[in-house]
């Protein structure tokens, strides 16, 4: 039954597009006949309570959203919602006027289509959506946190299943209104608010986004401790959204970066830029940067090909000028480039952690001087490693006894003649670091593939019959369309 009735709701919606009693005159025209549709997708989602629906609404409005106009906003606010309502009125106010001879759209049209005069709680949320995604983007910003502040009173109102999905994306830019005026920590109190209300709802969705927004607003002003308070005492769900997820995961990397975790840090960055969209570039760009930066505090130089892939030359280039004065073990070449892209590094919070690598420095040239050299004089290690401190000697003298204690360098200290003396080099395969290397590898393997598996995705009731043949060819096309919106989504989502 309920097959039957959305198959016969596409239709009709194709049809609409189609007929030749309705020809599409313009590109307002056909803009606003597509909002028309979204709404049709909005009502059939709602009366037959299939999130779904609403979310393939919500993917269809972020590709249209570079196109939105203020007479089609207008005219779709008129069909949608009761004019001289609380909200039509509202939601008007935000719109310009005095463009009317811009807009040519036959109003007639929207009269036959049969405006939705009953107004759904959905159509409302999704019409205070619209009009505050219109005005981020036309940098409308004060007005913005307006808009958003009054549908976030509207959205608390409303424990509707439905609703979550829409409800989610508000308050999404319900956070990024007041982050693009500087005033995130004004709202705070109200995300907390609101992520105790979705957990109270079992709103899963809602208590993912806001979890992520409260983390940012956190972060934003670093504070660390607080945020990993919530995140330790937040209630466990499954993630629903791949987007929040791999933002939770980014979030979990810095926090652990920061509590000098490094190895859960790593493994969270690097999960994040794998989960992330191609689209998402600048999200990935930051993913890999703190990766890289987490992976030479543990020792490690990232590969080349880290620091080439498409698209993110330009911006990991202080991040590779920085691995190579680390790979070689170089104080004052470290010291040239931290202090060349200092701007940069504040920009993206990083300086700090920059200023740990110092050391990380100093045992990598001390490594190779071991291995080069089997008896140096602690006067050279010094010069070596463009030690400028007042006692040059002394302090590489502490710093080679503190490489030797915590296993960096397999040599000894003779104070007599103030040498270090290296040991003979082993074969490494003799020891276990082989053995530890595959075993790492193989559980880097077994993860990823029971992550693929979780993520895999059914038809619904596909197990239990067999579909025709238009079913699924008709299937087949919605999942191609759905696929191209979600592509189009995930470049503006991050």
């Amino acid at each position: 039954m309920t097959q039957d009735v959305e198959m016969k709701v596409d239709v009709e919606m194709k049809e609409v597009t189609a007929t030749p009693s309705n020809p599409i005159s313009s590109p307002d025209h056909s803009l606003l006949q597509n909002l028309k549709e979204i709404v049709s997708l909005i009502e059939t989602g709602t009366y037959l309570k299939e999130v779904r629906r609403i979310a393939r609404a919500v993917r269809l409005t972020i590709a249209l959203r570079r196109k939105l106009k203020a007479s089609v906003l207008s005219s779709f606010l008129d069909f949608a919602l009761v004019e001289g309502s609380e909200a039509h009125s509202r939601l008007s106010s935000y719109i310009p006027k005095g463009d009317e001879t811009q807009m040519e759209i036959d109003i007639a049209t929207s009269v036959t289509q049969g405006p939705a005069k009953h107004s759904l709680p959905e159509l409302e949320i999704y019409c205070y959506l619209i009009v505050l995604i219109f005005l981020i983007d036309q940098k409308r910003y004060h007005e913005a946190k307006d808009c958003s502040s009054a549908s976030i009173t509207r959205v608390k109102n409303l424990n509707r299943r439905t609703v979550d999905v829409l409800a989610s994306r508000l308050y999404f830019y319900y956070s990024y209104s007041y982050e693009l005026t500087d005033s995130l920590a004004e709202i705070r109190g109200n995300l907390l608010a609101l992520h105790r209300l979705a957990t109270l709802r079992h709103d899963e969705l809602g208590q993912e986004t806001l979890l992520n927004l409260l983390l940012r607003n956190y972060l934003h002003y670093n504070l660390y401790d607080q945020a990993e308070k919530l995140r330790s005492k937040a209630p466990r769900f499954e993630a629903h959204s791949n987007q929040q997820f791999c933002r939770y995961l980014f979030y979990l990397g810095k926090i652990r970066t920061i509590q000098l975790e490094y190895t859960d840090a790593k493994e969270s960055l690097l999960q994040a830029a794998r989960k992330a969209p191609i689209g998402a570039q600048g999200f990935r760009i930051q993913c890999n940067k703190w990766a890289v930066i987490v992976r030479l505090l543990l020792g490690e130089i990232p590969e080349r090909i880290v620091f080439m892939q498409k698209g993110m030359k330009k911006a990991l280039r202080p991040y590779f000028e920085l691995t190579n004065a680390v790979r070689i073990g170089d104080l004052e070449l470290f010291r040239t480039v931290a202090e060349k892209f200092s701007d940069t590094f504040n920009v993206d919070r990083t300086h700090n952690l920059i200023v740990r690598l110092r050391h990380n420095v100093i045992r990598t040239g001390l490594r190779n001087i071991s291995i080069s050299y089997s008896r140096i004089s602690l006067a050279d290690v010094a010069k070596k490693l463009r030690m400028d401190s007042a006692n040059p000697v002394a302090d590489a003298e502490s710093i080679v006894a503190k490489a030797i204690r915590d296993g960096a360098i397999d040599a000894t200290l003779d104070h007599a003649n103030g040498w270090m003396v290296s040991k003979e080099m082993g074969d490494v395969y003799s020891t276990n670091e082989p053995q530890i290397a595959f075993n790492s590898r193989i559980a880097f393997c077994l993860n990823m593939h029971n992550e693929a598996v979780k993520a895999l995705r059914f038809p619904p009731n596909s197990h239990k019959k067999e579909e025709s043949a238009e079913k699924r060819r008709e299937r087949q096309q919605q999942e191609q369309e759905l696929a191209k919106h979600i592509a189009e989504e995930d470049d503006d989502e991050f």
